[in-house]
């Protein structure tokens, strides 16, 4: 896990048991980028840039707080809240590139490792479609294990179909050649809908990216617009609206005790 920048490309799937069942899957992509070295997960190709125009691009503010500052020293600083120290260790952000510009990304993962090589802590920054942001920053067990999870309440409107008062659990494993991520969304009745991220590591190349292209285009505006166009078809089923609340005067929710266990 050497290099400065990845892909990944695999489907992600959703399944609601109650009150109606739904089920939702579709393909998307994802770039894993060192934010130490950005600038370096972009050299040598012409589809894909740092801060500037191109067919893809990252730009590290749209990300964190959305400022200028290096999004690198905004994750130190979150991680110092938390008691969490990685004495240079690398972070690795798991997100969906700008496509010609554009981008929308529901979730993205921040993998922080400490200078040994072990996961420290996972920062998991969720976006609604109300232009709206906020993490939770969760650290992690150091047990060596291969698969964790964690868990924390929700404090972030992100559905208007899902009630606040709701639980969630996360299940990841590092990102290797296979990526691993759900999310189980639970009640006090039990597990409600849980989420899914299966997808296999690739090079970021040139060639590469042209065949993502082509198999997923319009992949930021098809996942904006298939947010909204599974919200209709929940509607329909009758699942009524909940009212979105004023969101969190703390952009990241840091999680003192976390439900560390390795995943089963």
């Amino acid at each position: 896990m050497s290099e400065a920048g990845a892909l990944y490309n695999g489907v992600v799937a959703h399944f609601r048991r109650r009150p109606r069942e739904h089920r939702l899957a579709y393909r998307i992509f994802s770039v894993l980028l060192d934010l130490d070295r950005l600038d370096e997960s972009a050299r040598g190709l012409r589809l894909f840039s740092i801060d500037r125009f191109n067919l893809f691009s990252f730009h590290p503010r749209d990300r964190g707080d959305g400022s200028a500052r290096p999004l690198r020293r905004q994750v130190d600083e979150a991680l110092t809240r938390a008691g969490v120290d990685l004495a240079g260790g690398r972070v690795l952000l798991l997100t969906m590139p700008r496509l010609l510009g554009f981008a929308f990304n529901p979730l993205s993962v921040y993998y922080c490792f400490a200078a040994d090589g072990a996961l420290a802590a996972m920062i998991w920054e969720v976006d609604n479609t109300f232009g709206q942001r906020h993490a939770y920053l969760i650290p992690v067990a150091r047990d060596g294990a291969a698969e964790w999870s964690q868990s924390c309440a929700k404090g972030f409107y992100v559905s208007p179909f899902m009630d606040m008062a709701l639980n969630y659990r996360f299940r990841f494993n590092r990102p290797d050649d296979l990526l691993r991520l759900a999310i189980d969304v639970s009640d006090g009745h039990g597990i409600l809908l849980t989420a899914r991220y299966n997808a296999r590591r690739a090079p970021l190349t040139d060639a590469a990216l042209l065949r993502l292209f082509f198999a997923t285009p319009a992949l930021p505006a098809r996942v904006l617009g298939g947010i909204h166009w599974e919200a209709l078809k929940l509607w329909r089923k009758g699942i009524g609206l909940r009212r979105r609340p004023p969101p969190p005067q703390d952009p990241i929710t840091v999680v003192s005790a976390p439900d560390m266990s390795k995943a089963r």
